[in-house]
């Protein structure tokens, strides 16, 4: 694989990854799949690594200013981390086994455009205030809440994100959380669950007859630009107008989204 490429698909990953939430599958993995084609076990495996990175990163300027709402996020983890164990189960079955891994890609895609629409939905929105951070109006329940971390868990286990893009739409929409919020809520849970998933999902690679120093050989070459990128996009997320990132990232998705949509199965 080209070295260059895949540092600086790790810096876009880490860009759009701290500024929206979303720890950065989402664009690693189509990115992936249009330099190199369709080897989705070994790239949600790799993925998964860097979005321990990507988290972290966003985490660490999130926390500094003081903007994680931790009576979400204990009970956020915990869920996510059960359901990424679910999600990383379920695309390790024979359902998606071998020369049906494109399946997982096709999958991604339909996710994929799920995440465009609803982007597209949001523009012009200002919940939370001006600045996006005023929680006074947030609905706490616990069991949303939980519902919230499965949903996430499960998605980022089966298709290999980080579980923002549905950490982040999912608190909004269930716990009415304001949109800086939910992201640096989901940063901290992709942080959390990110190693589990990476784990679990690198020692079963075998299953499809992928090596381990694959995945890791991608992510030691992805996570240094991933890093910067991260720092770079969750302190942008406090300064920019969140229409500026997201028109980008709609862009990006839609490319994405046909590219994952048309995958040819490997081999």
């Amino acid at each position: 694989m080209h070295y260059f490429i895949l540092a600086a698909i790790g810096v876009f990953m880490g860009l759009f990854g701290g500024l929206l939430g979303i720890g950065g599958s989402v664009i690693m993995i189509p990115a992936l799949v249009f330099a190199f084609g369709e080897n989705q076990h070994l790239y949600q495996a790799s993925a998964m690594i860097c979005n321990f990175f990507v988290g972290a990163s966003a985490v660490i300027v999130h926390k500094k200013a003081d903007v994680l709402v931790m009576g979400v996020i204990k009970w956020l983890i915990p869920a996510a981390a059960l359901g990424i164990i679910i999600g990383v189960a379920i695309s390790n079955s024979s359902v998606f086994a071998r020369d049906n891994s494109y399946l997982l890609a096709r999958i991604l895609g339909l996710f994929m455009v799920y995440v465009v629409v609803y982007n597209c939905l949001t523009f012009g929105k200002r919940r939370g205030g001006v600045d996006g951070f005023d929680i006074s109006r947030t609905k706490r329940s616990v069991p949303l809440t939980i519902l919230c971390g499965l949903l996430s868990g499960i998605s980022a286990g089966m298709l290999g994100l980080g579980g923002g893009t549905v950490c982040v739409p999912a608190q909004q929409f269930f716990l009415k959380m304001p949109l800086k919020r939910a992201i640096s809520n989901s940063a901290a849970t992709i942080a959390s669950i990110a190693i589990i998933g990476a784990f679990y999902k690198n020692i079963t690679l075998s299953q499809h007859n992928i090596a381990v120093a694959e995945s890791l050989k991608i992510a030691m070459v992805v996570v240094p630009g991933a890093v910067v990128g991260a720092f770079l996009g969750s302190r942008g997320m406090h300064k920019l107008h969140s229409d500026i990132v997201r028109a980008v990232f709609v862009l990006l998705a839609a490319l994405a989204c046909y590219k994952l949509l048309t995958v040819a199965p490997a081999g």
